[in-house]
């Protein structure tokens, strides 16, 4: 998927995203979700990590599993996609944190993925 971009509103939706990060998700190298703020675990993260509270999405590789997640880094990202903080997977577990964005894919990256 080298020079297709995953998202067609990014840019608009989250205007403080790091160049970096913005990159790197439009490369489909990593991956950005929302998260749940009405979900059980939300509510008993924000009690551990009080900062987790401006958090709206968070940044992850979607090519590291489950039992490996321990290794990675979760970038945390507020409403604006300004970068907050961030978690190793030794911390905590995303599983159950995640919602769907409001980002949407373009016509290109939706017609390679269609062809997988």
């Amino acid at each position: 998927m080298s020079n297709i971009d995953k998202y067609s509103n990014i840019k608009e939706e989250l205007p403080k995203l790091p160049e970096v990060l913005l990159n790197t998700i439009q490369s489909d190298v990593l991956e950005i979700k929302s998260i749940d703020k009405e979900c059980e675990k939300y509510i008993k993260t924000c009690s551990k990590i009080p900062e987790f509270k401006n958090a709206f999405y968070v940044v992850y590789s979607k090519y590291v599993d489950r039992d490996n997640h321990k290794y990675e880094k979760f970038i945390f990202l507020g409403k604006e996609g300004e970068e907050l903080f961030d978690v190793s997977g030794a911390e905590m577990e995303l599983h159950g944190l995640l919602a769907c964005t409001n980002l949407e894919f373009t016509p290109e990256y939706e017609a390679v993925e269609l062809k997988k």
